[in-house]
This record gives C-alpha cells, structure tokens and sequence, in this order.
C-alpha cells in the first residue's frame, strides 16, 4: 500500500500542506499572508488567525492536487518547533486533531532539520554526508549532515541571521518588507564593487551579521539627500555581495576542516540568485559536489516537513497527542 504522509508547515506567515507517498512529493501547496506587508513585518496574532482560516482550503488542496483522500493517510505530520508560538499551535492542533480521528500516527518536525533534509527531494540529491548552508530570516547554520537524523551545527550565527540582515538593511535603503528579494532584483542592476561595506571577523565558522547593518547605517548617515534613490542599484549590489561572500567564505572554511565536498544550501535566503550562484561558482572553482534547490522548497514549505517525516515514519519516530508546539526548541 505505501506510506502516504500528510504535512503541514504553520510557524511563521505561511500556511503549507503538502503530501508525500514512498518519498515522493505529490503536492506542494502554500498560501502566504500578505496582511503584514503593511506593517513591516510579520504580525503574530494576525499571522495565526490567517492560519485559522487557510489551513483547511490548503490541505484539501493538497489532497486534491495528490489526487488523494484523508482514507489514504498513513499519518500526520507538522511543524513543531521552532516558530511563532501562536502560528504553530494552529497547525500543531489540526494534526493532533486530524491524528486522533483517522486513528493515524502523529509525526513532529524540527523547521530546521525540515530545511536541511529537503535537499533529499530532488532527484538530483546528495549522498550522506553532506554540508548544508541554512539561511533564513531567523536562522544562518551551517549544518554537517551524516544521516537524516544526524545533523550536527558546525557554525552558526552569533546575533542576526541573515535574511534579518537583507531586510533591515533594505529597510534602511527605504524599501517595503518584504525587503530581501528586492535587494536581489536591484542587486541584479548594479556594480557589487561600487561600496565597501564590513565583513565581521568572528572566529571559527560562526557568522555575525550585526556588525554589516551598522557599517550600511553609519555610511548612509553620511550622504546628501537623495544619494540612495541616486544609487539605489549599487547599494543592493554592494550590501548582497557582501553578505554573500560572508557566507561562502564560511563555507569554504566548513569544507576545508571537514574534507566533505558535498555543499548544499537551503532556507528562504538559499532563493537569492547572488548566493545560488555564487555557490554554483564556488564549488566549480574548488571542485565540489553542488546542490541548488527548486525555488518551492527554499522558502518556508510542507514538502521539507513530508519528506523529514517520511524519514521519521520509517524509523517509526511518532509523536504522542500530549506533544506541544515550541518557539525555540533545540534540535
């Protein structure tokens, strides 16, 4: 009959559904929540009502893009930690529901061992091990992966991750939120070279993305009126480049002290075509093994959260209905 698997992703400003059958994706649905546009930044109350009212319509999308039926669920997984406390408990609820009623197992995920493992969904995937930039608004890991459930953080961020670097440095150059992705596309534009911004010097292969935003900020106080829209397009080249070569610097460190030629990248950030690319030059330059994921699966998504508990249903890693959501649980 074959493990059928229905997941559900709730932790930030994204309610995702996605079915998974054998190791399979078959439907990858997300609706995004573009009510915080207005404020600059994800709402968490008004993020978990919009969950409220999307996680329905998305799972039945799911479940009909799969060509699938609730009867056909060998179990449930969803989002656990971490995340917006109020957003997960949504999808924390409806699979603990939905478990309990269809008297099928119940699987909980880490949104971070999620990001990593979504790189075993492509047919085109890395073998074990593996080394994994993880980047996103809230995270910046780089991740040693012997197995799916063997997943050491090698580096990580000491203060700000980097996507909170891209968009509060764009919030600095006046553009609305979300601001990384339009750093990108003006990036695309402009000289990388044109201005000098720092690259913290922190031992090891942890990153500190503090240290950029000041340096973006005290240089901006500095000019005349009207130099940012003037320079608009070299700014988001020059402030990209040099979050981008922060990161791969590490990285190279990483493969340098593990001997593991095998790079992947994964979170919202990995969509960035400067790091994708970037990365892409990188390991043809030094000869690595590289890895770029499909634009659906980079940003926040159920087919990661599928594919981890497929992994999780195979070694029969369930979760009890007594388990509860976590806003910063460790791995």
């Amino acid at each position: 009959m074959g493990i059928t698997i229905l997941a559900i992703e709730s932790s930030c400003d994204e309610t995702a559904a996605s079915i998974c059958k054998d190791g399979e994706i078959l439907s990858n649905v997300i609706a995004s929540q573009a009510v915080h546009e207005q404020y600059g930044g994800v709402v968490p109350e008004l993020a978990s009502r919009a969950h409220m009212q999307n996680i329905v319509p998305v799972v039945d999308q799911a479940l009909l893009q799969a060509g699938s039926k609730l009867s056909d669920l060998s179990a449930v997984a969803f989002t656990q930690a971490p995340g917006l406390i109020g957003s997960l408990l949504v999808g924390t609820q409806f699979a603990k529901s939905l478990s309990l009623s269809l008297q099928i197992p119940l699987i909980a995920v880490h949104h971070m061992q999620a990001h990593v493992l979504a790189n075993l969904i492509p047919e085109q995937r890395p073998s074990f091990p593996f080394l994994c930039l993880t980047v996103s608004g809230g995270h910046t890991q780089i991740v040693l992966a012997k197995s799916a459930f063997e997943l050491e953080v090698i580096g990580e961020t000491i203060d700000d991750a980097a996507g909170e670097a891209f968009d509060k440095t764009a919030k600095l150059l006046g553009l609305p939120y979300p601001g990384g992705p339009l750093i990108d596309r003006y990036a695309k534009l402009g000289d990388p070279l044109k201005f000098k911004f720092a690259e913290p010097q922190i031992p090891e292969l942890n990153f500190s993305f503090s240290g950029l935003k000041t340096s973006v900020l005290y240089f901006l106080q500095k000019q005349e009126p009207g130099f940012i829209e003037a320079n608009k397009n070299d700014l988001c080249a020059s402030v990209q480049h040099t979050i981008v070569q922060i990161l791969l610097k590490k990285l190279a460190k990483a493969v340098q002290q593990t001997q593991v030629k095998q790079v992947c990248i994964a979170g919202g950030v990995s969509a960035n075509s400067g790091l994708r690319n970037g990365l892409i030059e990188m390991g043809q330059k030094r000869g690595w093994k590289t890895f770029i994921l499909d634009f659906s699966y980079c940003t926040d998504n159920a087919a990661m959260i599928a594919i981890t508990a497929y992994h999780k249903f195979q070694k029969g890693d369930f979760a009890s209905l007594s388990v509860n959501p976590s806003a910063r649980a460790e791995w």
